[in-house]
């Protein structure tokens, strides 16, 4: 008998080794997740074994499983998905039971609970990571961005241009707090289903390192806002933006604008708005935001400044935008009754015209929500874009994790149809999650929304 466990138990040893080889990743087991309705991959996904070992789907939907011990043997998963779910056991256990094996993909699929599809991360590191491993997607190459902050975006001499906030490197635990950037072409998302993938072409210096693009001189991060491409009274094209200076723990030091320079490829500043060390001790009104263009019944053009709802109107000029005297401050609306009937209170988010509804449409993060304190995501409409929004709609939710400064897409789908693309920052900050999420957390999402689905249907 001796010699029989033996032999087993070397067997059973060169069956495992053979398995998590680095030369043999088709021996991994394969797990697919995916929407029960439509098949599609869903990223972003936690399995998590009994003796709590944490897997997380990447883009493509994928978990390369390589834990030895489990080979051959049924194994538990507790399902985490955020807005994708399976039903209950008896006991009340949300998971699934598996037998991983070397070589096998097993399929699983997940109950969508609300209308945003989730559609997969576009920064970070590893999008693709479980992937990989198994052999896929091996044409993705990594750019060195390991997390950072909420999107600014703006159209900029026929090219796309994406600016972040504080970004992670892989090199220490402190980064880039001067913003970062990328371009690409007007249409980068080829496909608006998953598995996605954006390739940025990011500001490098010259040695191929990602760089910071707004280096305002001062202590502290800076932050960028209010992306506005305008002309000035000679129609030459410009593409500013206000800052802020920051110091800890998150205080408002000082105010200014700034202007990308075409040759540096970088933000200058211009102009010093307000300093708190001369003014006030509290920032005043400026145009950051989101800003929407705007004609009035009249035929000017104006900017809607805000972080969602408009705060602030300026005529769309170089000039006005730095001339204060030129700038008209708006009341926006503080909450939106959904269609139960509920009082949603409004944090952040976007507004923009949707073709397709010909009607305003908000996405926005719901302060003090029931999952999360800033993870629950709803839409409203309006008639205009000043308000009032109604008939909003939870669409994505995040239990005990946050999703904030939600930004809608319209540029990246076809303005006929009933898709709508918005992305946000995914991170355990303002949360009551003390462990982030491994290559997830501090990155931005992408969700998709089809409104000719319900519970969109009464809106048309």
């Amino acid at each position: 008998m001796n010699r029989l466990y033996w032999l087993t138990t070397i067997a059973v040893a060169l069956f495992q080794s053979s398995w998590i080889s680095a030369e043999n990743p088709k021996g991994l087991c394969k797990l697919l997740i995916v929407d029960r309705e439509n098949g599609w991959p869903v990223p972003l996904v936690e399995l998590r074994t009994t003796h709590n070992v944490r897997f997380i789907s990447d883009n493509a939907g994928q978990i390369a499983f390589d834990l030895p011990e489990l080979v051959g043997m049924d194994t538990w998963f507790t399902v985490e998905g955020d807005g994708y779910s399976v039903d209950p056991d008896g006991f009340g256990f949300r998971g699934i039971r598996v037998r991983p094996e070397p070589g096998k993909e097993i399929k699983i699929e997940l109950n969508r609970t609300l209308p945003a599809k989730r559609l997969g991360r576009l920064t970070g590191a590893g999008i693709f990571g479980e992937s990989q491993r198994l052999g896929d997607h091996l044409e993705w190459k990594e750019s060195g961005v390991f997390g950072c902050d909420s999107i600014q975006m703006a159209i900029y001499k026929n090219r796309l241009i994406w600016n972040w906030g504080d970004t992670l490197l892989p090199s220490y635990p402190l980064g880039l707090f001067q913003m970062t950037g990328a371009s690409t072409r007007l249409d980068p998302l080829k496909d608006a289903r998953p598995p996605i993938k954006i390739s940025f072409e990011y500001y490098r210096d010259e040695r191929g390192k990602l760089r910071s693009i707004a280096e305002v001189p001062g202590e502290g991060p800076t932050w960028l806002g209010g992306y506005a491409v305008v002309k000035d009274s000679e129609k030459r094209e410009h593409l500013i933006a206000s800052y802020e200076k920051i110091t800890p723990p998150l205080t408002v030091k000082e105010i200014g604008f700034c202007e990308w320079d075409d040759k540096k490829q970088t933000f200058k500043p211009i102009a010093t708005f307000w300093n708190r060390t001369k003014e006030s001790d509290q920032p005043p009104q400026f145009p950051t935001g989101h800003p929407i263009p705007w004609t009035d019944p009249s035929g000017l053009q104006w900017l809607l400044f805000g972080h969602g709802i408009p705060d602030l109107k300026v005529p769309a000029t170089m000039e006005a935008i730095l001339d204060s005297r030129q700038w008209t401050k708006l009341d926006p609306q503080k909450t939106i009754e959904s269609t139960s009937g509920r009082s949603i209170e409004v944090h952040r988010g976007s507004i923009a015209w949707n073709p397709y509804l010909q009607k305003w449409l908000f996405v926005f993060t719901q302060l003090k929500g029931t999952a999360s304190t800033l993870g629950e995501i709803w839409m409203a409409i309006s008639e205009t874009p000043f308000g009032p929004f109604r008939d909003a709609v939870q669409v994505a939710t995040h239990d005990h994790y946050t999703f904030y400064n939600p930004l809608l897409h319209p540029e990246l789908s076809d303005p006929k149809s009933a898709v709508i693309l918005f992305e946000g920052t995914y991170t355990n900050m303002f949360s009551a999650t003390a462990k982030p999420k491994p290559r997830v957390d501090y990155n931005q999402v992408l969700y998709r929304v089809d409104l000719d689905e319900p519970p969109f249907n009464h809106w048309k």
